[in-house]
């Protein structure tokens, strides 16, 4: 139990610590709003390096006490006082993404503006408030949830793709109203599509430099102050200054004298180091600003860098508080600055064209070479696989042990693999919530198993598992689909077309310059035989320790101009669902490499190797839709599995593993 400052304030002393109580207090708050692993204890070197157990142990208790509180005014006050705000400052509305000023998947808890206003707690979604009216808009993942999330007498409920915010706005915004939007969470391209709706409307869109939710937020959380450190080169593969290298040249070729970087996971790539501010992945929240002659200059919270990482970073970076990158942006004047379009806050571009900045328009320059994996990372990969796998086989011989009879529910489930995953070296968190689903929870694309909507895991129906980890060397993203008990013949039918898609991306090899959105189609022609599909792209890129959702690269039935090459790591992941009924994935990651040279070849070809290793469920598998060469390509898998995991395995899960990966008849 944290004892009171008096006492905290005695044991810095008698540790000679350089800060106080109320230091101490500041940091550890922050702290406790990143989102930390429970196994990370680094975070005590953030507030008192090499401390003893006594100070260590007054530390985690003042933690404990300062777990955030929630804003404890009803969501009909919160809204009366964010309009009493809006009012003072002569505004009639707000417009509030689901997003930060990284416009990241994953945000601090500090960014949760649409979950303080309307409760939503999904993961896409955007609101508007005007004068007289509010409206939430989500996509069809969420249609159920956010009905029992949010008041519905306060908000009109829409769809986020068929009926968009920009019509809403045109069609309910009164002539004379002035709407607020943050300038630092939209892009200039989502600035100007809701300015032309409120022109529509008669009104007028206001860029705001600051938030009026941050005004009357009661207990919003500091901003985090997770810990960073050293993505050791025996990891990254390459030394930051050689990156810093790369990057400068492609500045120097669209002829750009810099560059602004304001994607965390590119940072970290570039300056080879990893933070825990967000859930699952790891980034260090911050900005940075390249030269063409590979200086860095890195705008974060010092107070976040573990001991060795100044010293790791070199001479060629040079370090500044967040709140500096603003007005350095005011340094730029009669510079060519190069920016990404498509991930820029409008404050960023518009903040560079005012004092006088040339934008030169081009995706962020650190992309392609984060997404072309090097030898090192691959290998990584590999290592990282092998024991993402062993603890897929624990988990699915202990799935076939234990929910047999109806007794397994979707969260004890997940909760069992992610203890296995805990088993693994280098492990450190999961690369995302893990989608548990049974039966019709597993039509349910992105479902996110709650207490509330938890189903058994029921023989005679379909249970689905979408789950990944991050370790030191590698990033994991696997699905599996099970039978629990016997399979309908419907089931085997439409797992086996997921599998003949699955085993068709696997398999194909194509041309150099070859997009994604070029092989999709591969993937859900056996579904389309029968007249099925599935509404999600059949592959996204993985990072190397970073988000599990990387791009550019994707397989997807939407046009990506980006062709795969070589050391890309995709995802490989068809699938089929039947709403009310079950859902159907057989998802593993793959890596873009050269194919052998045939001798009839007059182009350079490239291809697949897979790098998840778990069995594919036999049981569901209908021999008679395979050809003779999709039988031998998940043989051959299965003899792989076997091969590469049976040696590391307790005799009754080799044993299992054996069973699960005999031949299809």
């Amino acid at each position: 139990m944290y004892q009171g400052d008096q006492v905290l304030d005695e044991l810095l002393r008698q540790h000679q610590a350089t800060i106080d109580a109320g230091q101490a207090r500041a940091l550890v708050a922050g702290v406790a709003a990143a989102a930390l692993d429970s196994a990370d204890l680094s975070w005590f070197d953030l507030v008192v390096p090499e401390a003893g157990p006594d100070l260590r142990r007054e530390i985690a208790a003042l933690r404990a006490s300062l777990r955030q509180p929630r804003d404890p005014r009803s969501a009909a006050e919160r809204m009366a006082a964010l309009r009493a705000d809006l009012t003072s400052r002569g505004l009639t509305g707000l417009i509030v993404p689901r997003a930060d000023e990284h416009q990241g998947e994953y945000v601090p808890g500090r960014a949760q503006r649409l979950k303080w206003l309307t409760g939503f707690t999904g993961s896409a979604g955007l609101a508007v408030v005007l004068g007289s009216a509010a409206a939430v808009f989500v996509d069809g993942r969420y249609t159920l949830q956010v009905r029992d999330q949010v008041d519905t007498g306060l908000f009109t409920i829409r769809h986020l793709i068929d009926e968009p915010a920009t019509d809403w706005i045109a069609e309910t915004a009164a002539t004379g109203e002035r709407i607020g939007i943050d300038a630092r969470l939209h892009t200039d391209e989502q600035c100007e599509r809701f300015a032309a709706a409120a022109r529509r409307a008669g009104a007028t869109l206001v860029l705001l430099e600051d938030n009026p939710i941050d005004a009357v937020w009661q207990n919003q959380p500091p901003p985090p102050l997770g810990p960073i450190r050293v993505q050791d080169i025996r990891h990254a593969g390459r030394s930051s200054a050689d990156k810093r290298a790369e990057v400068a040249g492609e500045l120097r070729r669209h002829g750009a004298d810099l560059a602004v970087l304001t994607q965390p996971d590119s940072i970290a790539w570039l300056l080879n180091i990893r933070g825990s501010d967000v859930p699952h992945t790891p980034l260090p929240l911050s900005f940075a600003l390249i030269d063409s002659d590979g200086a860095v200059r890195l705008f974060v919270d010092r107070r976040k860098l573990l001991p060795g990482v100044r010293e790791a970073l070199g001479n060629g970076v040079s370090l500044e508080q967040p709140e500096a990158f603003q007005p350095a942006l005011d340094g730029c004047a009669g510079r060519r600055v190069l920016v990404d379009a498509t991930t820029t806050a409008a404050s960023v571009t518009q903040r560079l064209v005012k004092v006088g900045a040339e934008l030169v328009r081009q995706p962020d320059p650190c992309l392609l070479a984060k997404a072309c994996k090097n030898s090192v990372e691959l290998d990584g990969a590999r290592a990282a696989h092998i024991r993402d796998g062993l603890a897929m086989v624990r988990f699915l011989a202990w799935l076939e042990r234990e929910a047999s009879d109806g007794s397994v529910g979707e969260i004890a489930a997940s909760e069992q693999l992610e203890a296995f995953r805990r088993l693994g070296d280098g492990f450190r968190d999961l690369s995302f919530p893990s989608i548990s689903g049974a039966g019709s929870n597993g039509a349910i694309v992105h479902y996110r198993a709650e207490e509330r909507t938890e189903r058994r895991l029921t023989p005679g129906e379909l249970y689905l598992i979408d789950s990944g980890a991050q370790y030191a060397d590698g990033t994991t993203d696997i699905t599996r689909t099970v039978a629990i008990g016997a399979p309908s013949a419907e089931h085997r039918d439409r797992f086996t077309r997921v599998l003949k898609g699955h085993i068709a991306i696997a398999t194909v090899r194509f041309p150099k310059g070859t997009t994604g959105s070029q092989i999709d189609v591969l993937a859900r022609r056996p579904l389309w035989e029968i007249g099925c599909d599935y509404d999600h792209g059949t592959g996204h890129g993985v990072g190397s320790y970073l988000s599990v959702h990387e791009g550019p690269q994707r397989i997807a039935k939407a046009a990506n101009s980006v062709a795969l090459r070589p050391g890309m790591i995709l995802s490989n992941e068809p699938g089929y669902y039947k709403t009310g009924a079950y859902g159907i994935r057989i998802e593993n990651l793959v890596v873009v490499r050269e194919a052998p040279a045939q001798p009839t070849a007059e182009r350079v070809m490239l291809e697949f190797e897979t790098l998840t290793l778990a069995p594919i469920d036999r049981r569901l598998i209908d021999p008679t839709l395979l050809s003779s060469e999709e039988r031998t390509w998940i043989d051959t898998y299965h003899a792989r599995v076997r091969a590469t995991l049976a040696p590391l395995l307790a005799e009754a899960d080799r044993a299992w593993l054996v069973q699960a990966t005999e031949a299809v008849g």
